[in-house]
């Protein structure tokens, strides 16, 4: 047993000696590795040098190894906005090996006030980058905000899910020209070959959604002809539901028809009412008995009332014939 003890010390003793030994040797060397799943590589070996010498305060090669601290480097390439992932280790020749893993843009967004940035698969908002340019799915409309809200969060997560769709589907990729965010936060796509607008709704059932666009593709454009509707909407279950081009002027007319009518009967209407308010209202009393019931009369005296008409009874045809019996009065004509 003290055997093995003294075996097993004098072997640790030589593993510290040896790690003791290798710290205080120099690096040689290092290298550089960046990946990235589709090689659009926004930061350069050059970036990533700059950035380790900002960090160690000088070259790396020819430092002593022990002095090159890898956690503080990792962390510092982490922190820039178009890495994701950063690893660093020493072989056993005494070269620095850096790993560094790019965030990969999925979308590029248009705000409504103009601004544009990349998101990548973890929602994280990029720069646009001096040195390439992402061909990703293009997003107009996003509202721009400094702070997003819960719901801003929800609408991030609908354009990643349509955009990753879109980005693993290469004839997909070829046939979106860009996608409209519109104001109800519903998603409209315009197709580079065709003349047409095609709904999509909300960013769910995004699989489901394209695949009924595919059917309709295949079984009604393909023999109509891709500027033959004017939309396609896939926004329902089970649904799709194309307009024909020339149909959507007829259905805009038929909505200001309504509309202007309903404008004039309203117009009428009040000047039916107005009418009404001017106009006086002259009700008999009612007689019962000996009491006079006034319910619903209104003022018809011309200091109560100055727009009171007045009215005159017409005598009656026995009136008339018993006025032309009655003798008639004849004045003397005055004489000079």
């Amino acid at each position: 047993m003290m055997l093995w003890i003294c075996i097993g010390g004098g072997m640790l003793s030589l593993l510290i000696a040896a790690i003791g030994k290798k710290k205080r040797e120099d690096c040689t060397d290092y290298t550089i590795t960046i990946k990235g799943t589709t090689n659009n590589f926004f930061i350069d070996a050059n970036d990533i040098r700059r950035l380790l010498r900002s960090g160690a305060g000088s070259e790396l090669k020819g430092q002593k190894m022990a002095d090159i601290n890898l956690k503080k480097l990792e962390q510092l390439l982490r922190n820039n906005v178009w890495i994701r992932k950063a690893e660093m280790w020493f072989d056993n020749r005494n070269v620095l090996h850096v790993e560094v893993h790019e965030r990969d843009p999925i979308a590029r967004i248009f705000t409504t006030t103009g601004n544009t940035f990349y998101i990548d698969s973890t929602e994280r908002k990029i720069p646009l980058s001096d040195k390439m340019s992402a061909r990703v799915p293009v997003f107009t409309g996003f509202p721009d905000k400094k702070v997003y809200s819960t719901k801003d969060s929800l609408l991030v997560n609908d354009v990643k899910n349509i955009a990753t769709y879109i980005n693993n589907d290469p004839f997909w990729m070829s046939q979106v020209a860009q996608i409209d965010i519109t104001p109800e936060r519903n998603f409209e796509l315009s197709p580079v070959v065709g003349n047409h607008l095609i709904k999509l709704g909300n960013g769910k059932d995004i699989e489901k959604k394209f695949n009924r666009l595919m059917i309709f593709y295949k079984q009604v454009l393909s023999q109509k002809g891709f500027d033959a509707y004017s939309t396609i909407d896939v926004q329902y279950t089970g649904q799709i539901v194309g307009t024909r081009r020339g149909t959507e002027k007829n259905k805009v007319d038929t909505v200001m028809l309504k509309r202007r009518v309903n404008e004039m009967l309203k117009q009428v209407q009040n000047q039916y009412d107005s009418l009404v308010a001017l106009k006086p209202i002259i009700e008999k009393p009612i007689i019962s008995g000996s009491q006079v019931s006034i319910n619903d009369l209104r003022a018809t005296s011309p200091q109560s009332n100055p727009n009171a008409l007045k009215t005159e009874s017409l005598p009656s045809k026995s009136q008339n014939k018993l006025n032309e019996n009655k003798p008639r009065a004849v004045m003397p004509k005055k004489t000079n």
